[in-house]
C-alpha cells in the first residue's frame, strides 16, 4: 500500500489519497482496495486541518470526519507534562446557544459520560509536551466528546486530588464553541454526550472544579453579553 506524502508543513492539506494495493482474492483478479491509517498520521491529517490558519473552521470535510473512527486515543504517560509533581491536565467546556424561540439565547454545555464511575462531566486529559495547551485541549474534546469549534481563551487553573493515585493534578480548562458535532469520532463507542443547561450539568458533574469552572464560563459570557448590549443601546 502506497500513501501520497503528506508535510505538515504543506500550504494545502490533501484530502484524497492515492492508494496501491493489488492484493487477490481466491486467485480471482479481483483487485481489493484496502486503507489503513495508523494513529500518527490520520492524527497529522486532522489536527494540521484543526490547527491550520488557512482553513476555517466552521468547516469539517466529510473524508477527515470518516477518519475520526481509525484515530485511536492517545494512551500512555511517556510524555506526560508534569510540574513539581503535578500532572498537568487540559480541557474544554463546549458550549453553544439553543434557539429558543426568544430573542435571549440559552446557553447549553455538552458533557461526557466517564469511562469509569458513574457521573457526566467535561471532556480533559493529559497535557504531553509534543502540544500547546491549546491544542491539548482540543485534542481532548474531539477524542472525547466528538465536536469541533473555537478555543476561547484560558478560564483559569485548579488543583485536584487524583482518584486513582497518590498525586494532585494541576487542571486547565477553556471554552469552546462549537462549530460542528461530529458522527464519528475516536470514544464513541465508549462514552456518551449529552447537550444540557448550566443548571443541570452542575448538578449532574461530581468534580468542583469543573464546576467552578463552569461559573467562570457563565460569568464571562454575561460580561460579553452585557457590553454587547451596552454598545448596541448606544448607536
Amino acid at each position: 500500500m502506497s500513501l501520497a506524502p503528506f508535510s505538515s508543513s504543506s500550504s494545502s492539506l490533501p484530502l484524497t489519497f492515492n492508494i496501491i494495493n493489488p492484493c487477490k482474492h481466491n486467485n480471482n483478479n479481483i483487485g481489493v482496495m484496502g486503507l489503513f491509517l495508523s494513529r500518527n498520521l490520520a492524527c497529522k491529517f486532522i489536527y494540521t486541518f484543526l490547527f491550520s490558519n488557512k482553513v476555517s473552521k466552521d468547516l469539517f470535510p466529510k473524508q477527515l470526519e470518516n477518519m475520526m473512527s481509525l484515530v485511536s486515543p492517545r494512551t500512555g504517560r511517556h510524555l506526560q507534562r508534569y510540574d513539581k509533581g503535578c500532572r498537568q491536565v487540559v480541557g474544554c467546556i463546549p458550549y453553544r446557544y439553543k434557539d429558543n424561540g426568544t430573542q435571549d439565547k440559552e446557553l447549553e454545555v455538552l458533557v461526557i459520560s466517564a469511562q469509569k464511575g458513574h457521573g457526566m462531566q467535561f471532556p480533559k486529559g493529559g497535557w504531553e509536551t509534543d502540544e500547546s495547551m491549546e491544542q491539548a485541549a482540543l485534542r481532548e474534546t474531539v477524542e472525547e466528546a466528538g465536536v469541533v469549534g473555537s478555543v476561547e481563551s484560558k478560564l483559569g487553573k485548579w488543583y485536584y486530588k487524583s482518584k486513582r493515585q497518590p498525586i494532585m493534578h494541576e487542571g486547565y480548562m477553556f471554552p469552546l464553541l462549537v462549530k460542528k458535532e461530529l458522527d464519528n469520532w475516536p470514544e464513541m463507542n465508549t462514552r456518551k454526550r449529552r447537550w444540557m443547561t448550566v443548571a443541570e450539568a452542575k448538578e449532574i458533574c461530581p468534580y468542583t472544579w469543573m464546576k467552578e469552572a463552569l461559573d467562570e464560563l457563565v460569568r464571562r459570557q454575561t460580561h460579553l453579553h452585557s457590553k454587547k448590549d451596552g454598545d448596541m443601546s448606544r448607536l
